[in-house]
């Protein structure tokens, strides 16, 4: 069986050069990268990661640990996107990923550190996790395991996270609706114990406040980040107020929800209601009409994640938070009035 020092010997490099190539780090020039790949091939050479594990103490294992997975959050892909980004990046830099599936409950049983120490991870993205998850305030306090957290801004030695701008986001989405010459604008939010709720409550706020409108907090309603309370909070609001003329949802899955009490109701979006979403899922460009919403990039939040992760790991990075961009998309399901 071939190793290390074989690739260097048929390649005219050192042992050391071999061996940061093979494990994905940055001081390696791009052609000798591919000149050790090439030879590694070549001799059909094939690591031992338990070996390696035990001579370098690391196992180049990362953990994605998310909480809630359900059949629900199918339509929408976000956990899936961001699993996609992170598996890459991850692959490009030669580790390995665990998926964890989890809830408060299971969380109650065993701890953060726990899960990491039985399964040999070296640190953990976290995803999907409430501000009320036993798991937030473990991984803020301790300090074993480095963690980088998606959509919660919490940072400390060993903690970091990734974000996109929610509140400049939304507020974008409602000055669309403003600019359109909508004035009583509701918003579907998702619920008090999600980071991006919050955000995008003000980023939705900013914007009624630029274009001098009075903010009525009773025209926003929670929609649990689901289709069915998209369409239960759409339901209230046309009951409560009919004089609003648009709506601005936290996700598109509640956008979707409203839209389809809307056509239940025998009214359509845009003629009779102004609908705004947030996400830009596959099925948004899709439906009928079409939505206007906020784009976010849910593969770079994975990709950018893992890189982050990996370079707490390695030490090569103080940063410890990334706030990525959003793009306001306009299709069918808004008008002027």
């Amino acid at each position: 069986m071939a190793t290390i020092k074989d690739i260097a010997k048929k390649a005219g490099v050192s042992v050391t050069t071999v061996s940061r190539a093979l494990n994905g780090y940055d001081d390696v020039s791009e052609d000798t990268r591919k000149k050790i790949k090439k030879v590694a091939e070549e001799l059909s050479y094939s690591p031992n990661a338990v070996a390696r594990s035990l001579v370098s103490k690391k196992t180049r294992t990362i953990g994605l640990i998310i909480s809630d997975i359900n059949r629900a959050g199918a339509k929408d892909a976000f956990a899936y996107e961001i699993l996609c980004g992170i598996n890459d990046r991850a692959g490009e830099l030669n580790y390995d990923l665990l998926l964890f599936s989890t809830n408060p409950s299971k969380q109650m049983e065993k701890s953060y550190v726990s899960l990491c120490r039985e399964r040999n991870v070296e640190g953990a993205i976290l995803s999907g996790l409430r501000l009320d998850d036993p798991y937030l305030h473990e991984v803020i306090e301790q300090s074993a395991f480095p963690c980088v957290l998606v959509d919660i801004p919490k940072t400390g030695d060993n903690v970091a996270h990734i974000t996109s701008d929610g509140r400049l986001g939304a507020a974008m989405a409602v000055r669309h609706l403003l600019d359109y010459g909508h004035r009583s604008i509701a918003m579907i939010n998702g619920h008090d114990q999600a980071f991006v709720s919050k955000d995008r409550l003000e980023g939705y706020r900013d914007a009624l406040r630029q274009y001098d409108v009075p903010i009525d907090d009773g025209l926003v309603y929670d929609g649990q980040f689901s289709e069915d309370g998209g369409a239960e909070a759409m339901y209230q609001i046309l009951l409560r107020h009919p004089d609003v003329t648009a709506v601005f949802c936290a996700s598109d899955l509640m956008a979707l929800g409203a839209m389809r009490a809307l056509e239940k109701l025998g009214r359509k979006a845009p003629e009779d209601i102004s609908i705004v979403g947030f996400d830009d899922i596959t099925i948004a460009s899709y439906c009928s009409p079409k939505l206007t919403t906020v784009r976010q990039d849910k593969y770079e939040l994975g990709y950018q994640a893992a890189q982050l992760l990996i370079d707490m790991l390695d030490e090569r990075t103080d940063n410890r938070k990334i706030l990525l961009s959003n793009q306001l998309v306009v299709r069918e399901s808004t008008r002027r009035v």
